[in-house]
């Protein structure tokens, strides 16, 4: 697909770019994090083919950002690591600007009272 010229010499590199196979996969993951998937129902949800699908989830992986477990991909646990991972950024600006940021007042609203059981009593 063509852009203008003053398209071109007004957006950055960044922008240009939008997101790669690997932060769209990784973008579906974290916005269904409470589940996990097979890579054909990650290329179906996503529109990506699934060969891009699986190399992608393979860098991932290289990464620890997904976790493999027989035929299925889930995303980490370990939040640090994804904040950490530049891709996960970018992923999260393009998604809040196509569906709206998180209101954290809400998260509070529908919060369980009690801590998940996964976690200790030093991390709650």
């Amino acid at each position: 697909m063509s852009i203008d010229r003053k398209t071109f010499e007004r957006s950055s590199e960044e922008e240009l770019e939008g997101l790669s196979t690997t932060d769209q996969v990784l973008g579906f993951l974290v916005a269904n994090d409470d589940q996990a998937f097979k890579a054909q129902e990650i290329a179906r949800q996503t529109g990506l083919s699934e060969g891009s699908v699986s190399t992608a989830l393979t860098r991932l992986k290289n990464r620890d950002l997904v976790e493999h477990k027989g035929t299925y991909w889930a995303v980490t646990a370990d939040d640090r690591r994804l904040e950490n991972h530049d891709g996960y950024a970018r992923a999260t600006a393009l998604f809040n600007e196509q569906l709206g940021a998180e209101d954290s007042e809400e998260w509070k609203e529908h919060a369980p009272e009690e801590p998940h059981p996964s976690l200790t009593d030093d991390e709650a």
